[in-house]
């Protein structure tokens, strides 16, 4: 049986991007130390070929490490290791994604392709992996204006994977930040406080709307399904991407309505802050 504190481990390590597996054999060798796979097959009742499937998934992720002797033995790599090497796994991802986008940008300045300026694109963003690799270049080459509509959860992840700081060097340059959140709780008081010291303009709406966000007025994204239950990359999304004018103009429309109705952010801190933190409930 999983205890309880158990369980809370492992959600947290699934958000690092481990599977359910991944994470309930990595937890049992932190706790029991090194293992040989029958053994571990047997604690975590599946099978052996199941148990080096997951040893060898682990490995490759920096989390496991094999012993040199006969039988070969498998320790967890301890905990601040493994999640630092969790994070630049990450990290490399994306920027392997932003040098592929270059490599095919150059190619396609040696291409003759036909000008399609008339035509607008869509994409479906899948995951907020492809969020942010999609989001920070565009964020990198803006130059007036940013508006964003979004829940809560918007804010962590914002906060997790980089955007905050692409909003303050887009800022840093001379852009403006306009930013519409739906709700505000106690837990993310702290990130919007920082978005605001960082020269973002931050309203609180106080209603659920669609997400959705627009780059210098031309580009654009709306959420068909944003409900974040990890905070990880691997977080399926489901999002529509699109440079069609028409689009952006509406969204655009829609933002300047709900930035009237909407309030000072500051206002709900000052708020929340008086109320304090909510109190666990047992």
């Amino acid at each position: 049986m999983i205890m309880a504190d158990d369980a809370d481990f492992i959600a947290r390590l699934t958000d690092f991007g481990l599977s359910e597996k991944e994470a309930q054999l990595y937890l049992h060798l932190l706790k029991y130390g090194p293992k040989t796979p029958s053994p571990l097959a047997k604690s975590l009742k599946t099978y052996r070929e199941d148990m080096h499937r997951t040893l060898t998934s682990l490995i490759e992720k920096g989390m496991v490490r094999p012993s040199l002797g006969s039988p070969t033995m498998y320790a967890a790599v301890d905990l601040d290791t493994a999640l630092q090497a969790s994070l630049k796994k990450h990290e490399s991802e994306l920027r392997e994604m932003h040098a592929r986008k270059l490599e095919l940008q150059e190619l396609a300045k040696q291409q003759q392709f036909r000008p399609s300026d008339e035509f607008a694109t869509f994409k479906i963003i899948k995951s907020i992996k492809e969020l942010v690799a999609a989001l920070l270049p565009i964020v990198g080459s803006m130059k007036q204006e940013w508006l964003i509509a979004a829940p809560e959860s918007a804010v962590v992840i914002a906060s997790q994977f980089g955007i905050n700081e692409a909003a303050y060097e887009f800022i840093k340059r001379g852009g403006n930040v306009r930013v519409i959140l739906f709700d505000v709780s106690y837990s993310v008081v702290k990130v919007v406080q920082e978005m605001i010291d960082n020269g973002e303009e931050v309203r609180y709406l106080g209603q659920e709307s669609v997400m959705f966000t627009i780059f210098d007025g031309t580009t654009c994204m709306s959420a068909i399904n944003a409900d974040i239950t990890h905070f990880s990359l691997d977080q399926p999304i489901a999002a529509l991407w699109t440079d069609d004018p028409t689009y952006a103009r509406y969204l655009t429309a829609t933002f300047a309505m709900l930035w009237k109705q909407a309030v000072p952010a500051e206002e709900r801190i000052q708020d929340l802050l008086k109320q304090g933190p909510p109190l666990d409930k047992k």
